[in-house]
């Protein structure tokens, strides 16, 4: 193969080699601020300043001193292992918003998957959607945690480009998820199971996951894998997150592929939000370059054999980011806010959707202390589930997902596959087609993912609603 190699071309020459020289220096004056903190071998990052104010920085962040050194205090002990469902976080550090939740933010430029199908260019189809799946990551370096969601918790979405979206938490350890999404032009199922690592002062967050996208009018296949995510400063200094390394978009059908390279933070904010990569015929011949930056637009071009622009042609934009709230407290876009409102549900909805759950709900509205509560009578009740299935040797049976036989290797450890059912198809389309107009006030809704109709931590009675 002649020109530009996939790694070649992505990582980003001389300047990236200068950025890494500085990030060692970088590194050594990190280590110093935790030491001088009492917290050694913690680093405290800002990407958006210099040496002079590092120690500022450490002292920067939501937490309060006594309980950023309590919180230490907890957490050495986890130091280097996974976290994803063993630690207790305080609902302080959280936003209003479910993991189910947040893989619907996904669908907010849906429209360029439209377009992807629509497209009769391979290649630019590949730019259409790897653009799709780069427009999430603003919404990603939110710093706010979202809930972790019950075993058996539903979130439904419509009014949106003519999708009909539905996720399910589908298993509780481990943590995986599953949904599906489907216009006129595009089918979308995703298995999620993320793995992390705690570092002490950061977090890696890895995307074991399965994510297909299928364009309707040719039955093209794309499959997905995206960049791992680091959450830097979680107890000392300023909390921010990044998503360095390659995001690969394959089309199974014809073998073409987009790489691209989400370029790390280095001192000083050098290549921070930079992605550039190719897409490559089945050959691995560079067809189109695209550049941008996730967290503002993406642009691409057709380029020669060596990756470099075609005379005669320009760069275009593919995506912008759409108009955002100022000074929104958990940095929302206007869709997440959407996302999170009932003007996005169906009518007669589930019972076990997250909007209904009573701690996102309290700490939407500014109750702190009420959403701790919720969160740990939840957490208590899915417990007792648990122990009712053991003593009963049944297993939880997901209602709109089912887990197939076929385990998918990813970069991060393989993965059990759940595929869509259709039975979710099938109840939108009764309750569409019924002539009821019942107006149900959703206040008055309980929350219901639970398997059982009569068991809880406190032996109390919950009715199955839906």
């Amino acid at each position: 193969m002649s020109g530009p190699s996939k790694d070649e071309k992505s990582k980003g020459g001389f300047f990236a080699a200068m950025t890494s020289g500085l990030s060692v220096f970088g590194n050594a004056m990190h280590r110093s601020v935790g030491g001088m903190l009492g917290h050694e071998g913690v680093e405290v990052i800002n990407p958006d300043g210099g040496k002079e104010d590092a120690e500022e920085e450490a002292h920067r962040g939501r937490w309060k001193q006594e309980e950023r050194d309590s919180y230490w205090k907890m957490m050495q002990k986890y130091i280097g292992s996974d976290i994803t469902s063993m630690v207790t976080l305080p609902v302080y550090i959280f936003e209003p918003m479910t993991m189910l939740q947040k893989m619907a933010e996904l669908m907010e430029y849906s429209h360029l998957l439209d377009l992807a199908d629509e497209c009769e260019d391979p290649y630019l189809r590949l730019v259409y959607a790897t653009s799709w799946a780069i427009s999430v990551y603003y919404a990603y370096q939110r710093t706010w945690k979202p809930f972790n969601p019950i075993l058996g918790e539903t979130y439904e979405m419509v009014n949106h480009g003519g999708i009909t979206f539905i996720a399910e938490q589908v298993s509780h350890h481990p943590p995986m998820s599953a949904a599906h999404g489907e216009n006129e032009h595009f089918t979308y199922d995703v298995t999620s199971k993320l793995k992390t690592k705690f570092l002490g002062n950061s977090l890696d967050v890895y995307p074991v996951g399965r994510t297909r996208v299928t364009l309707k009018r040719d039955g093209v296949v794309l499959d997905l894998v995206p960049p791992p995510t680091k959450v830097n400063n979680l107890i000392l200094g300023r909390t921010w997150v990044d998503s360095p390394g390659d995001m690969i978009m394959t089309n199974l059908t014809t073998g073409d592929k987009a790489v691209l390279y989400f370029q790390p933070c280095g001192w000083f904010g050098a290549g921070r939000y930079e992605v550039d990569g190719y897409v490559y015929n089945a050959a691995e011949e560079p067809k189109m370059l695209m550049t941008g930056k996730w967290n503002e637009s993406m642009n691409y071009q057709p380029c020669d054999m060596e990756g470099e622009p075609l005379p005669g042609t320009e760069l275009k934009e593919v995506w912008h980011l759409a108009d955002i709230p100022e000074n929104d407290k958990f940095q929302y876009t206007y869709f997440a806010h959407k996302i999170n409102s009932f003007d996005s549900a169906p009518k007669k909805f589930l019972a076990s959707d997250s909007r209904l759950r009573p701690d996102r709900y309290a700490l939407e509205n500014g109750d702190l202390s009420k959403s701790g509560a919720e969160k740990s009578r939840l957490e208590e009740r899915q417990r007792a589930e648990k122990t009712e299935r053991e003593a009963k040797e049944q297993k939880f049976t997901p209602r709109w997902f089912e887990l197939t036989e076929e385990v998918t290797p990813t970069p991060w450890g393989d993965l059990e596959v759940y595929q869509y059912n259709s039975k979710y198809t099938q109840h939108r389309a009764a309750i569409d087609s019924s002539d009821s107009v019942d107006v149900v006030d959703v206040k008055l809704i309980e929350f219901n993912p639970w398997q059982y109709g009569n068991v809880s931590a406190e032996g109390g009675i919950y009715p199955i609603l839906y």
